[in-house]
């Protein structure tokens, strides 16, 4: 493998991971501070990736479609935890589970009978198809060094508000003791619908970027889903600072073993061998990697304070 080829599968790995974190993001604040087991947060995913995608086809504008999809996805979310997912607090996990797994079923449905069963396909613009050198004869696409670089800004931004504001605060100190904390006058069921609303908005930001490098059909979000709570597993359930590190390390562990690990097969393998166990191989080492995480560290590798 040359140096430039590793280069870019890294840079692929963290396009990946970045994606992966926006996705884990939410959910691992509901998991975490809500104690909600929300698995229809792919949905979120394919909500956001079909709004930006519509708008983007109606109005000829990638630009609009974005900044249009983002309030839609938020009042999305805000509505679903209004009127299904508040009544499912204080249930046992085996009814969220059951009750979430039905609206992915609806999920998927709606969006069949609204936009029918073919997948849309959308161009990002000319000022985004270009390509910028990270290193000398290494171009690399445009498009994907703004996926990372909005993702560092939401991580960052996730972790300031956290850690570092008010809100951030009330949120903390709603998932650690939430009679205190509405003892105190705060509303600790809009503060919760606006996590959920918030986490919506993050996962379906994640399927308005991915959308036009890969294509927007239903269930696109279940595939994510499933490797986001690998991220979250092995970050810590409610870390964000562990959500990010892991999505990362599983971004570069699968981009880079799908190059790496057919070239290594093919010195002792066939190539039509080679090229079928390596990419298998490297789907399989993200469970692998979590497995061992789990057996040295049973709460993740951050887990949060008192876990």
């Amino acid at each position: 493998m040359t140096s430039t080829l590793l280069l870019e599968q890294i840079f692929n790995g963290l396009q990946a991971g970045i994606t992966l974190f926006l996705i884990a993001a939410g959910l691992t604040l509901i998991l975490g501070i809500m104690d909600f087991v929300f698995l229809a947060h792919g949905s979120q995913v394919m909500i956001g990736a079909y709004a930006a995608a519509a708008i983007t086809i109606a109005t000829n504008n990638f630009y609009f479609g974005i900044l249009a999809a983002i309030p839609i996805t938020f009042v999305c979310g805000y509505l679903l935890e209004w009127l299904i997912i508040r009544h499912l607090y204080g249930r046992d996990h085996m009814d969220q589970v059951l009750a979430t797994f039905g609206l992915i079923l609806f999920f998927n449905e709606a969006i069949r009978i609204g936009f029918g069963p073919a997948a849309l396909f959308t161009n990002f613009p000319s000022s985004l198809s270009g390509f910028i050198e990270i290193l000398p004869d290494t171009p690399y696409p445009v498009y994907r060094i703004l996926i990372i670089l909005v993702g560092l800004l939401c991580a960052l931004g996730i972790h300031l508000f956290v850690s570092r504001t008010r809100v951030g605060a009330m949120v903390r100190a709603g998932a650690s003791n939430p009679e205190m904390t509405a003892a105190l006058g705060i509303n600790v069921k809009i503060l919760f619908r606006f996590i959920f609303a918030a986490g919506a908005t993050f996962a379906g930001l994640a399927g308005m970027m991915i959308g036009p490098l890969t294509s927007v059909e239903p269930g696109m979000g279940e595939p994510l889903l499933i490797l986001s709570l690998v991220v979250i597993i092995i970050g810590g359930i409610g870390s964000v600072r562990g959500a990010f590190i892991a999505a990362i390390l599983i971004g570069l562990v699968d981009t880079v073993g799908r190059v790496m690990l057919p070239m290594l097969f093919k010195t002792f393998m066939s190539v039509s061998t080679a090229d079928t166990a390596g990419p298998a191989l490297a789907s399989m080492s993200v469970y692998i990697l979590m497995a061992v995480v789990l057996v040295f560290k049973p709460t993740g590798l951050f887990p949060p304070k008192g876990a």
